[in-house]
């Protein structure tokens, strides 16, 4: 019986080779395998047919009945994995904290397990009647989020 660790492995040896990194690995309960990469300027179809190819080769009969799929972890999509989040740096993106405070801003950085987005937010200001729009950097841990995605800005 195949387990995850034995495609991890096979998947990082092909891996190795390429600009890719691995995002995740599903065994889905309808007998699928999924597998999802990444890269840093998106995913190719050959590229995937090409790591299917490589895992068919590599572990032929021990996937018996289930079924291959590699793709690409999509666009809109929770980040998985720091390397995501690295990819992302510049980008808009929107955060769901753990108390369910939903923001959209630039992530600005990624230090180890935190990541930093500035955000725009209203302030008072001493002198002023209304409250104004200010640039915040708020500071999240990779794992104290329910989620954070990368916004697709349609100009």
């Amino acid at each position: 019986m195949i387990n995850k660790e034995t495609i991890e492995t096979v998947v990082e040896e092909w891996l190795k080779d390429n600009d890719y990194f691995l995002v995740d690995i599903n065994f889905a309960a309808d007998d699928r395998i999924v597998i999802e990469i990444d890269h840093a300027d998106g995913v190719w179809i050959e590229d995937c047919a090409e790591l299917s190819r490589f895992l068919q080769e590599r572990l032929g009969d021990e996937l018996g009945e289930y079924e291959l799929e590699v793709g690409s972890a999509g666009l809109g999509q929770p980040f998985k994995v720091a390397q995501q989040y690295v990819n992302h740096v510049g980008d808009m993106v929107e955060v769901l904290d753990l108390e369910g405070k939903k923001v959209q801003g630039i992530l600005k950085s990624v230090d180890g397990t935190n990541f930093t987005v500035t955000v725009k937010e209203k302030q008072k200001q001493e002198g002023k009647k209304r409250p104004v729009l200010v640039e915040v950097d708020k500071t999240y841990p990779m794992d104290g989020v329910k989620y954070a995605k990368y916004m697709l800005a349609f100009k």
